[in-house]
């Protein structure tokens, strides 16, 4: 099995989150335009509750695999990262099955009381098979993540991103002519096919590696060592398990009653259902989705920290704590404020091209300052899990949560706030837990930042949105498409001139990258 550095195997999934971003947008870009907003609305109205329960099952155990494992392949333990996954497997597969039977049986009553629109009732049964499928796939995602092997993860992910653009558009569009309904269940059984394939590729990586594992590992057979062995990483698990999972569970809990307060919030300022429907559909369906593209560079710097510092960790070796947060968090500041640019200038023709309503640009202009929060918050939060602090996490994002709630509840009932009342509410949220996961940090181990790394991506973000602006709104040229993707790239251009000249970057950063490192040393 190869293993990776932590920046070529964060480049690794970063390529692959790239790719995965860029093919999803087919989806989200198509959907709407096959079965209207409306129709995207009653898809999304199911995951909220989804995310919940995938939480309960699969929420902490790939941090606790990547954590545990990388631990035992620290010292050659392999009989230990054998156990680890099997006990994983076994505990992810029974709490699957009793949750699809759950899922299945209280369906009606989901639907129509707490999701509040009884048409999300064949959505909901149609990703309820999910529930075992992405359990399976965490369990391996973190098993090879902790052997710091990312490519069957990209691997994955890409497979799963390209059968599920395929089949949710197929299958939206053949079940169209039965109804809006059947339409938005039809795309939801495109996803679980998704999910089918990249679990199909997680296997067929597993087993070209190693032979297939045995109920009962040899270590454990009529050898009471073993067995306190096979008790003890059990315990390990749950001592990772509980907490992390509590923490996302917070986070996916206040999601799932976000999505039922936005409804009933807009429901009380006067706004008819159908129309609420619409507007949710439209945040969490389109707007929601740009924001977090550049997201697959803080997933990928997530997952590649979890393994390493919990190995720094175990070795008590600070210094080498500080610096991966230090290049995790440099890089997501860097790579992710060019996004935040184009989202807050272009946020109309964008959204106009994407999905052929610029007013939805409205949406995103607002949440785009809170974007680099967002980038930022992903490997923060890694990081306190993995270096043990998983209830500081928790209790960050428990605070964040309430606070998003009551916003909305306070907005979003008041009629000259409506769904604008939810966004402020959400960035609040982002802000505030990004905030408290950096003091966290700082408080704990000393975690610090150069502030002038801060001054020159502002300075670089406003040249860049000054460009931007510039030749988006001169008329020299009257196509309009043009006009946007010129702006786009005259504004990275700059952007990149400004980084490298304020020495964001050197040719020791581009040295670094995979493949092509050699290579952008040459422009240094």
């Amino acid at each position: 099995m190869s293993k990776q550095s932590f920046i070529k195997g964060t480049m690794i999934l970063l390529a692959a989150g790239i790719i995965n971003r860029l093919l999803g947008f087919v989806p989200r870009i198509m959907l709407p335009r096959i079965i209207g907003a409306e129709g995207v609305g009653l898809y999304q109205l199911g995951y909220p509750f989804l995310i919940v329960i995938l939480t309960l099952i699969s929420g902490g155990l790939p941090l606790a695999v990547a954590k545990l494992v990388a631990e035992a392949e620290s010292e050659k333990d392999e009989p230990r990262v054998k156990n680890i996954l099997k006990i994983s497997l076994i505990l992810t597969l029974s709490l699957g099955v009793v949750f699809t039977i759950l899922c299945i049986w209280a369906a009606p009553w989901i639907t129509t009381r707490l999701l509040t629109d009884s048409r999300v009732y064949y959505t909901f049964l149609s990703m309820s098979p999910i529930i075992i499928i992405v359990g399976i796939s965490s369990v391996y995602r973190g098993y090879f993540q902790g052997r710091h092997d990312m490519i069957p993860t990209a691997a994955s992910q890409i497979v799963e991103t390209l059968v599920r653009i395929v089949a949710v558009l197929f299958l939206a569009y053949y079940m169209l002519p039965y109804g809006i309904e059947y339409a938005a269940a039809g795309a939801m059984l495109g996803v679980v096919l998704g999910e089918v394939g990249g679990l199909l590729v997680l296997f067929i990586h597993y087993y070209r590696n190693q032979p297939p594992i045995g109920l009962v590992p040899e270590t454990v057979i009529g050898n009471t060592p073993g067995k306190l062995s096979l008790y003890t990483n059990f315990r390990k698990i749950m001592q990772i398990y509980l907490p992390v999972t509590a923490s996302k569970l917070v986070g996916s809990g206040s999601y799932f009653l976000e999505s039922i307060m936005i409804v009933q919030s807009l429901a009380i300022a006067g706004i008819a259902a159908v129309t609420a429907t619409t507007q949710y559909g439209i945040l969490q369906g389109m707007v929601i989705p740009i924001l977090l593209l550049p997201s697959a560079l803080t997933y990928s710097l997530s997952v590649s920290l979890i393994p390493f510092l919990s190995e720094a960790a175990a070795r008590n070796d600070m210094k080498l704590i500080h610096k991966r947060l230090h290049q995790s968090l440099k890089l997501a500041l860097v790579t992710g404020a060019p996004f935040a640019v184009i989202m807050f200038v272009l946020a109309s023709p964008l959204c106009y091209f994407l999905y052929h309503d610029a007013e939805v640009g409205d949406m995103l202009r607002m949440m785009a300052p809170a974007a680099l929060f967002i980038y930022f918050q992903g490997p923060l939060q890694a990081a306190l899990q993995a270096l043990n602090k998983p209830g500081t996490a928790l209790l960050n994002t428990f605070i964040g949560a309430c606070i998003k709630l009551l916003l909305i509840y306070l907005l979003a009932t008041k009629p000259e706030f409506g769904i604008m009342g939810a966004l402020i509410a959400i960035n609040a949220n982002i802000v505030l837990v990004t905030a408290l996961h950096w003091n966290s940090l700082v408080q704990l181990f000393k975690f610090s930042m150069n502030v002038w790394d801060f001054i020159k991506v502002a300075a670089s973000m406003v040249l860049m949105a000054a460009a931007c602006h510039f030749i988006m709104v001169e008329p020299w040229i009257s196509s309009l498409f043009l006009r946007f993707l010129a702006s786009c790239m005259a504004g990275c251009l700059v952007y990149l001139l400004c980084i490298t000249a304020l020495k964001l970057i050197d040719k020791h950063d581009a040295a670094k990258i995979p493949w092509l490192g050699k290579k952008l040393t040459k422009f240094f």
